[in-house]
C-alpha cells in the first residue's frame, strides 16, 4: 500500500475490511472483536484532538461547524459530502485525493466513527447509463456500494448533534481494484455508533462517479455542441431623452452596469466561453443594443416610475455617464465569438417567447408580423454590433420544451431548426443507447435535441463545492459512457444550459468540457451537428399541446398580456401614417413591443407587466399629444352659421394624413359640413370651420373626430364629445318681416303726402326718390361696408383673437376658441420640444 493511501486522513488506521449487507450492516452480523476496535477508534480520535499533524488536523480553533439541512433518520444520522475529487479522471498507478464534510444530523452524539473510502463492489465499470442512474438515485448505504478499505479511515471525535467537520481522505487507486477503462463508483462513508445506538454500523454515505482511463481507445469521440447564451431581461425603455441636442437613451434600471463589471454575471460569461474551442454563442440582440446605448450617456428611469409612461424628464429619470465596462465588454465578446471554431446564433430580437404566443395569442394578427421583423432585426442587430456572421433560423422556445403549436409557430417565423428539451422527445426503450441529437421532424425543420440528463446537471447555480463536483463527476461519467456504447459509432450531443446560466454554472460547465475534450469529446458548433446524419431509430414525433409540461405553461404570459400587446402595434400603425418623421417612433416602438413578449420575463413576471404597461402609456401620450382640446358648449346663433373646432400638435414634427370629422346625433336638427383634412405643423394649434345648418331649436350633441386619410382610414385619438345650442331660428326671421313691412307702408304714406301737395302732376324730371337723403340700410343711417367675401367653410386659419360672439365657449381648456399663436409648450404644461417621441438610440 502507497504512504499517501496509509497515512492520509486525521487519525488514519487500519482495520479488516468490511463488506455490508444492503441495510449497510456488516454482512456478518459484527465480529467478535467489535468492542476492541470501536475502544481504539475511540483511543486514536482522542488522540488525535491533540496530536494529529497539521496538514491533516481539525480547523484551528475547533473549528466544528453546525451542520446543513440534511436528510437524515434515526438508522442513518451523519451526512456526507464530497466537495472535490482530484484528479477528476483516474490513471494506473495515481492517488485520488477526496475532501467534504461529515456533519451529525442526528439527535444524539455519535461515537468512535470514521470516515472511510469504499472500494467498488466488482472490478468492472458501470456499463450503461441506467446503471449510472442507478448509482446517483440511492439515499442510503447498501451492500452495492461496495466495501469499506481498511485504509485511508478518518477518525471522528465525538460530534454533537448539529455539527460537522471536514475531511480528507487519499487513497490509491490500485487499492479501488480498477481493472478497466470506464465508470466506477466512488463512495465515502461514515462508519459507528450513536449515544441512542451503540450498535456499530454504517451511518451514512455520499457517491459520485470516476471515470478510470488505461490509456488510448478505440472509441469515436462524441461530437458535442454546447450552447452559450447570453440573454438579460430588457432594460431600453421606448422613451429617450434630449440633452444638449443630443438623443439619449433611457433604461428602465441599471442592472447591467454590473453585469458587464469584472465579476458580473455577464462578464464571467464571455470571459469563461473566450478560453472554450467550438461553442455556439446563443445572444439576444436586445442586449447588445442596450450594452452599446451605455457607451454613451444615458439616463435611468426612478424606481417606480417604469410603469407611468411619462416623457423621460429631470425629474423621473437620473443621469448617468458612459459606462467604460459595457464598451469593454462588446469588444471582449467581439474577439470571442471571432475565434475559429465558434458560431453565432441570433436570436430574434428581444428573445418574443414563442411558447407564449403558440399557446396564447397565435391568432393575433400582429404577432406573425411582430416575429418576422424580430427575426431580421436580430440577425441585423448582431452583425451590425458584432462584426461577425450569423444564424437567425434557429427557435429556442422556452426551456426548449416542444409541441406541435410551437413547432408550428416556429415555422411560420422562419425558423427550420428548433433546439429541444430531451423531455419533449425522449427515446423509446428499444434503444439501448444515445442517439445522435439531430433528426427531422417534418415540414421541412429539424430539431437538435440536448439529452436531457446531461443539460439537466446545469440547470441551477453551482456555486456551493458539493455541486460543483458532483455536476463534473456526472457530467464525465455520462458523456464517457455515452461514447463508449457503441465506441465504433460516432454520435452528436447537445448541451442546452438555462438562458440565465450563472456565472459559476459556466465555469463548472467549462471546466467538465475542458477535461473532456481530446479524450471523448470533440466540440463542435451547431452547424457541424446539424449536418449529421440522423438515426432513423431515434423519436421523431413532435408531442402534441396535451403533452406540454404544467410548470412551463403556468409562467407562460397570459392572452391579455399578448392582445395588449398586439394593439399596440395597431396603435403604433396609426400613429406612423401622420407622422411626418415616422423613423423616430416606428424603431424604438417596434423594439419596445418585442420587448414586451420577451422570454425572460417568465422569471420576473411584475418587471414584465411594468414593462407593458409603461409601453402602452408612452404611446398613448404621444398619439394624444395630437388632439382635439375638449369642449363644452358651443352657441349657433340663427339657422346656419359656422363652428370652430380647434386641434392641437404638441409634438416637435410636423403631423399630416389627418382629417376631422364632426357627426351630429341628430342630424335631422343639426346639420354639419363634409370632413377637412389638416397639416398641422410641429408645437401648434390650428382652428377649422365648418358650415352649419340648424332646424330647431335647442341643445344637439356633437362628435369630432380625427381619422386618419387614404385608403382603410381608422380613427386618430379618442373623440371630443361637445354640445351646440342652437337659438332663434324662428323668431328672428319674423322681426326681420315685420320690421320690413313697417317701413314699406310708412314710405307709402309720404309718397301719397308729396303727391297730394304737388297736386298730383308728376315732376318734370320724373318721380322723386322717396326720402330726402341717402338710403338708410344701417340702423345709425349709414351703409355698411360690404366684406370682401366668406371665408372658405372648413379652411384652416391661424389662430388670432376671437370676438366672442362668432363662438361663445364655455370650456375649461384655452384652445376652444381661436388657436393660438405657434407655441414650444402645450397648454397642460407638458414640454414635448425635448423630442419626447425621438424615442430611438
Amino acid at each position: 500500500m502507497s504512504e499517501p493511501a496509509r497515512h492520509s486522513g486525521l487519525g488514519a488506521h487500519r482495520r479488516p475490511g468490511r463488506a455490508t449487507g444492503p441495510d449497510g450492516r456488516p454482512a456478518d452480523g459484527g465480529s467478535p472483536g467489535r468492542l476492541a476496535r470501536r475502544f481504539a477508534a475511540a483511543c486514536a480520535a482522542a488522540l488525535t484532538l491533540f496530536t494529529a499533524a497539521p496538514a491533516t488536523a481539525l480547523p484551528t480553533g475547533g473549528d466544528i461547524r453546525p451542520a446543513a439541512d440534511a436528510a437524515a433518520t434515526a438508522e442513518y444520522p451523519v451526512t456526507l459530502t464530497i466537495e472535490t475529487v482530484t484528479p477528476q479522471l483516474a490513471v494506473p498507478n495515481g492517488t485520488v485525493s477526496i475532501t467534504g464534510h461529515v456533519a451529525n444530523a442526528g439527535k444524539s452524539a455519535l461515537k468512535g466513527a470514521h470516515a472511510a473510502v469504499r472500494k467498488p463492489v466488482s472490478s468492472k465499470p458501470l456499463q450503461r447509463r441506467s446503471e449510472l442512474q442507478g448509482v446517483a438515485s440511492r439515499t442510503t448505504p447498501r451492500g452495492d456500494d461496495g466495501t469499506e478499505l481498511d485504509s485511508p479511515q478518518y477518525a471522528l471525535p465525538e460530534l454533537k448533534p448539529g455539527q460537522s467537520l471536514p475531511y480528507t481522505l487519499s487513497v490509491a487507486v490500485s487499492d479501488l481494484g480498477l481493472s478497466e477503462s470506464g465508470v466506477y463508483e466512488l463512495a465515502v462513508d461514515a462508519w459507528g455508533s450513536t449515544a441512542d445506538n451503540p450498535r456499530d454500523r454504517a451511518l451514512g454515505i455520499a457517491r459520485t462517479f470516476l471515470p478510470f482511463t488505461t490509456g488510448g481507445t478505440d472509441a469515436q469521440p462524441t461530437k458535442v455542441t454546447t450552447l452559450w447564451p447570453l440573454v438579460h431581461a430588457p432594460v431600453l425603455a421606448a422613451q429617450t431623452a434630449a440633452d444638449n441636442d443630443q438623443t439619449l437613451p433611457v433604461l428602465r434600471d441599471d442592472s447591467l452596469a454590473a453585469e458587464f463589471a469584472p465579476g458580473g454575471r455577464l462578464y464571467e460569461l464571455v470571459d469563461t466561453g473566450s478560453k472554450l474551442p467550438g461553442l455556439t454563442w446563443v445572444i439576444d440582440p436586445d442586449l447588445l443594443d442596450a450594452a452599446f446605448a451605455m457607451t454613451g450617456k444615458y439616463r435611468v428611469q426612478k424606481p417606480g416610475s417604469e410603469a407611468a409612461g411619462k416623457p423621460a424628464k429631470e425629474d423621473n429619470t437620473v443621469s448617468h455617464d458612459a459606462s467604460p465596462a459595457a464598451e469593454a465588454w462588446l469588444n471582449k465578446l467581439r474577439a470571442a465569438v471571432a475565434k475559429s471554431g465558434n458560431q453565432v446564433i441570433a436570436l430574434p430580437y428581444a428573445d418574443p417567447d414563442l411558447a407564449s404566443i403558440a399557446h396564447n395569442g397565435a391568432d393575433l394578427a400582429g404577432m406573425g408580423t411582430a416575429l418576422d421583423k424580430a427575426a431580421t432585426a436580430g440577425r441585423l442587430t448582431v452583425e451590425g454590433r458584432l462584426s461577425v456572421d450569423t444564424r437567425s433560423d434557429v427557435a429556442w422556445p422556452y426551456q426548449g420544451y416542444l409541441d406541435q403549436q410551437i413547432a408550428g409557430i416556429a415555422r411560420q417565423a422562419g425558423s427550420s431548426l428548433v433546439l429541444v428539451n430531451g423531455a419533449s422527445m425522449p427515446e423509446p426503450d428499444s434503444i439501448n443507447y444515445t442517439p445522435t441529437a439531430v433528426r427531422p421532424i417534418g415540414n421541412g425543420q429539424s430539431a437538435v435535441v440536448a439529452d436531457d440528463t446531461v443539460s439537466s446537471l446545469f440547470q441551477k447555480d453551482l456555486s456551493a463545492p458539493k455541486d460543483q463536483t458532483d455536476t463534473t463527476q456526472r457530467f464525465l461519467a455520462e458523456t464517457f459512457t455515452i461514447t463508449h456504447e457503441q465506441p465504433q459509432n460516432q454520435r452528436g450531443l447537445l448541451v442546452m444550459p438555462p438562458r440565465e446560466m450563472t456565472a459559476a454554472t459556466a465555469k463548472v460547465l467549462a471546466g467538465a468540457l475542458q477535461t473532456a475534450t481530446d479524450k471523448w469529446l470533440t466540440p463542435v458548433k451547431l452547424d457541424a451537428l446539424a449536418q449529421s446524419a440522423p438515426d432513423p431509430k431515434a423519436n421523431t414525433a413532435v408531442p402534441s399541446s396535451a403533452d406540454y409540461p404544467t410548470q412551463a405553461r403556468v409562467s407562460e404570459l397570459p392572452a391579455d398580456a399578448l392582445s395588449g400587446t398586439d394593439t399596440i402595434q395597431q396603435n403604433l400603425d396609426v400613429l406612423m401614417r401622420v407622422l411626418t418623421l415616422p423613423q423616430r417612433v416606428r424603431g424604438p416602438f417596434s423594439a419596445a413591443m418585442v420587448r414586451s413578449l420577451s422570454t425572460e420575463w417568465r422569471p420576473q413576471t411584475p418587471a414584465g407587466e411594468n414593462y407593458r404597461r409603461g409601453v402602452d402609456k408612452y404611446l398613448t401620450e404621444l398619439t394624444n399629444a395630437v388632439q382635439v382640446p375638449p369642449k363644452k358648449v358651443v352657441t349657433l346663433a340663427g339657422n346656419t352659421g359656422q363652428l370652430q373646432v380647434s386641434v392641437r400638435n404638441d409634438l416637435t414634427q410636423t403631423v399630416t394624413n389627418l382629417k376631422l370629422q364632426l357627426t351630429s346625433y341628430q342630424p335631422n336638427r343639426l346639420w354639419v359640413g363634409k370632413p377637412e383634412e389638416l397639416v398641422l405643423p410641429a408645437s401648434q394649434s390650428i382652428t377649422l370651420r365648418f358650415n352649419a345648418e340648424a332646424r330647431n331649436n335647442g341643445p344637439v350633441t356633437m362628435i369630432a373626430q380625427l381619422y386618419t386619410t387614404g385608403p382603410d382610414s381608422k380613427p386618430y385619438g379618442a373623440p371630443q364629445m361637445f354640445r351646440v345650442e342652437v337659438t332663434s331660428v324662428t323668431n328672428g326671421v319674423l322681426y326681420v318681416f315685420a320690421g320690413a313691412a313697417v317701413l314699406l307702408v310708412l314710405a307709402a304714406l309720404r309718397f301719397f303726402r308729396q303727391r297730394k301737395r304737388r297736386g298730383g302732376q308728376p315732376h318734370e324730371d320724373g318721380d322723386q326718390p322717396v326720402g330726402d337723403g341717402p338710403a338708410t340700410d344701417g340702423p345709425d343711417g349709414a351703409a355698411e361696408a360690404e366684406p370682401e367675401g366668406p371665408e372658405e367653410p372648413g379652411a384652416a386659419v391661424p389662430d388670432r383673437a376671437e370676438d366672442p360672439a362668432e363662438d361663445p365657449v364655455e370650456d375649461d381648456s384655452a384652445a376652444d376658441g381661436p388657436a393660438q399663436t405657434p407655441r414650444a409648450s402645450s397648454p397642460d404644461g407638458r414640454d414635448r420640444t425635448a423630442g419626447d417621441e425621438k424615442v430611438g438610440p
